[in-house]
């Protein structure tokens, strides 16, 4: 048997008069049941707020240039326009250039309406009393027409005096789409995609992390925030129905090593999601410690680490990765709510003031901060949207070889480093020789005669006697105090061994300077001495071992001097 075909009620000829359906992503409209209200955001020749009631089979509409206020006190004037089908209160989209109202529309607040009393006969009369249920908008509302209105179309919006009134602005403390999260901004760059609430959005396998450029300097403005930089290990949660995933930046499941975290992790009110941080243990004084996390890790305790949350790119049905950072930051905030959970915290950030916020970071030992564009997308890989600063040198290098103990030391003396400057070139850097514990000196004896090989997988010549070969496999975090003119480190101490990266990935990586664009204020941290100390012959070699010169070893006790000398 044929199904009748609903018509098009009679209010929608107007509606349906004004556009070609063949050009605009618009609904042409039928009737269905229901008590529904929407607000769209719509910027066409001017911004505005479209309020519209579902009524006899339609949206009736009304554009408030102003958009609804909290505030009983404040009118806002509402021009009724033509009627809207129904399927309208599920668009949002952009209307191409050069069709009616052409420009971008957002669902701002979406949900139902009661009205107070008979609707029609308030809708003829002039004053409709409703009270909203949305996700954004509460309690009682009045719509009254004006006696001086022209054709009857002047409105005034008002919002009666209950427990949901408010000197609050509304419009600027939550601004996005109450059903896509997306900005305006967002919404008019993905042109082509169609809000509808039946559609759901793929969440992907794998997602590629986006990396940060070190430079020397910190972005000034506005257009900046600037978080922490955590020393700790990079991970991507991955979570689907239950099931909770944590990825290295290469892909590699760690999540049987964190099974507390993990459990946390499912307690949050996501079914699907993507989210992006920083696996830390914090110190006493609130530093984060690399050392630290691996000890942690070496006697699998996982409830003493914290998961760092500074970004989620997916959540639920919702594609995230084109809102700009900060709105993708609001969605992260209000999902682990005010309170931090055990295992889990949000990533705070200060808005402008970089420098400001480096300073304080050198000055509580922090190794850095990581400044990011506000505006920008989430975009995998390494880009100068993110941007990191170092209080302290930091980086990881492979391990090349290592030099025979001396004294009591047992194993080897010094690990061999370098760095790729292209594949298959690596580079040597120079070596290091402290921050060993004995488990450390133990375990990596044994990791490196398990590599050992016969010629140097260094380009060029390596100083020094007695030197071992390893194969190129292991990654150690290393700080160091700056470079020598010939490209190599000074006073290295080793932080620890790094699982979560191959060696392929390490190429020399030196701070380069922003673009004026990028309006930047030079904070290169150096050290300056504090003496003025004369030595004869600083290049005199005082530890052929390690390749020591005696100003070495002035530079070293200058830098340590605070720490080793009687207050």
């Amino acid at each position: 048997m044929a199904t009748a075909r609903r018509k098009a009620p009679a209010e929608l000829v107007e509606y349906r008069r004004k556009r070609n359906f063949g050009r605009t992503p618009e609904p042409s409209g039928a009737a269905s049941p229901g008590q529904r209200f929407v607000v769209q955001k719509h910027a066409a020749s001017h911004l505005h707020y479209d309020f519209r009631l579902e009524m006899g089979g339609t949206l009736k509409s009304w554009a408030v240039p102003k958009g609804p206020s909290l505030d009983p006190s404040v009118k806002r004037l509402a021009i009724h326009v033509e009627d809207h089908p129904l399927a309208y209160a599920d668009f949002e989209g952009v209307i191409p250039k050069g069709e009616y109202g052409g420009g971008t529309v957002m669902i701002w607040d979406e949900g139902e309406w009661q009205p107070q009393g008979d609707a029609d006969a308030g809708y003829r009369k002039g004053h409709l009393r409703f009270i909203l249920q949305g996700k954004k908008l509460h309690g009682a509302w009045n719509l009254v027409r004006t006696t001086k209105a022209e054709e009857k179309k002047q409105w005034l919006l008002l919002k009666d005096k209950d427990e949901y009134a408010s000197s609050s602005d509304v419009l600027r403390e939550l601004p996005n789409s109450a059903v896509s999260k997306r900005s305006m901004e967002s919404i008019a760059q993905q042109h082509d995609r169609v809000w509808h609430s039946e559609i759901s959005t793929p969440v992907p396998e794998h997602v590629e992390p986006q990396l940060a450029t070190l430079v020397s300097q910190v972005p000034d403005g506005d257009d900046w925030l600037h978080e922490i930089k955590y020393d700790g290990y990079r991970f991507m949660c991955r979570l689907l129905d239950g099931q909770v995933r944590l990825l290295t930046r290469n892909g590699n499941d760690w999540s049987a090593r964190f099974p507390s975290l993990c459990a946390a992790l499912k307690r949050l009110p996501l079914k699907r999601a993507w989210l992006d941080g920083e696996v830390v243990v914090v110190g006493k004084d609130g530093a984060s410690s690399f050392q630290a996390l691996q000890n942690a890790l070496s006697v699998g305790d996982d409830k003493s680490v914290t998961y760092f949350l500074f970004d989620i790119l997916y959540c639920d049905s919702d594609d995230l990765t084109h809102l700009s950072l900060i709105e993708r930051k609001r969605v992260l905030r209000s999902l682990l709510g005010e309170e931090n959970q055990p295992l889990l915290r949000y990533s705070d950030h200060v808005h402008g003031h970089g420098l400001v916020m480096f300073e304080n970071a050198c000055g509580m030992h922090l190794e850095g901060i990581v400044a990011k564009r506000i505006s920008g997308v989430y975009r995998a890989g390494r880009s100068r949207d993110w941007l990191k600063i170092k209080c302290l040198q930091r980086q990881e290098f492979v391990v090349g070889g290592f030099t025979n103990p001396s004294g009591a030391r047992q194993g080897f003396g010094a690990l061999l480093l370098g760095a790729y400057t292209e594949p298959g070139i690596l580079q040597y850097v120079g070596r290091v020789g402290t921050g060993f514990t004995e488990r450390v000196l133990d375990d990596l004896q044994g990791r490196l005669k398990a590599l050992t090989i016969e010629v140097s997988p260094f380009c060029g010549r390596v100083p020094g006697r007695a030197l071992h070969w390893v194969q190129p496999e292991l990654v150690a975090e290393v700080a160091f105090a700056t470079w020598t003119g010939e490209g190599i480190l000074r006073h290295a101490s080793f932080q620890g061994l790094r699982e979560d990266k191959s060696a392929q990935e390490v190429v020399l990586e030196r701070p380069t300077a922003l673009a004026v664009a990028d309006n930047a204020k030079s904070t290169a941290p150096t050290i300056a001495p504090r003496h003025d100390v004369r030595l004869s012959n600083t290049k005199k070699i005082f530890y052929p071992d390690a390749a020591l010169t005696k100003g070495d070893v002035a530079a070293y006790y200058e830098a340590v001097s605070e720490h080793i000398l009687a207050a």
